[in-house]
């Protein structure tokens, strides 16, 4: 009776084969939205089963395919081949409308860098409030420069790499002139800034006109 029973009990926490064991963990793996641990595996799949094992043979099969076998820490996830990452990506626009003032004072920050608040405002022939700065540093389109080594060392402002990489310019010197801006249809024929005009209002900094030139 003993010699009977043994190969029964035996059979019954027989572990599958590798094979089968591989598409175990690949199907937990396929369907669980965060990477998982060796542990979690041998929890889910059957008794006998060497998860360890089938990653190993299952990373080994993923080689070179679109999508691999990724260790991320202590766990284990599918992702994305990394040369094929950007197929992946999805692109959106978001358009932003930018105020008169706060296109004229990137126009001045972007051909008189580095240039203080107060240069700005004599250029403009205005006053420039601080949510049109607070804005423009917000889109990382100019920042903080140098200090002027002048009374009171006022703070400087020059354009990004952001802006430079966003209209697709090496450097500030490649900024076009105002009259190839013009001949592309990208400035209309307003005033450029510096030009008499009246003092900026609430209503001003959220104006309706525009230059596509800086539209986002």
């Amino acid at each position: 009776m003993t010699d009977r029973a043994e190969p029964i009990e035996k059979s019954l926490f027989e572990a599958p084969p590798m094979a089968e064991q591989e598409r175990m963990a690949e199907a937990i793996l396929f369907a669980s939205a965060e990477p998982v641990t060796v542990a979690e595996l041998a929890a889910r799949m059957p008794h006998g089963c060497d998860p360890a094992e089938a990653l190993a043979h299952l990373r080994r099969r993923y080689v070179g395919r679109g999508v691999n076998l990724v260790r991320v820490g202590d766990a284990w996830a599918m992702r994305t081949a990394a040369d094929l990452g950007h197929l992946m990506r999805k692109e959106t626009v978001e358009q932003r409308k930018l105020s008169r003032a706060a296109i004229e004072t990137l126009a001045i920050v972007a051909y008189h860098q580095p240039v203080t608040r107060a240069e700005i405002e004599e250029i403009r022939g205005v006053a420039v409030s601080r949510g049109t700065i607070d804005q423009l540093m917000e889109l990382d389109w100019i920042r903080l420069g140098r200090r002027r080594m002048t009374p009171g060392r006022p703070v400087t402002f020059v354009v990004t790499e952001h802006f430079l990489d966003h209209f697709g310019l090496e450097s500030a010197r490649d900024l076009p002139g105002v009259k190839e801006l013009r001949a592309a249809g990208l400035l209309d024929n307003r005033p450029l800034p510096g030009a008499m005009q009246k003092p900026d209002e609430e209503d001003d900094e959220t104006s309706a006109g525009q230059s596509e030139l800086f539209e986002d």
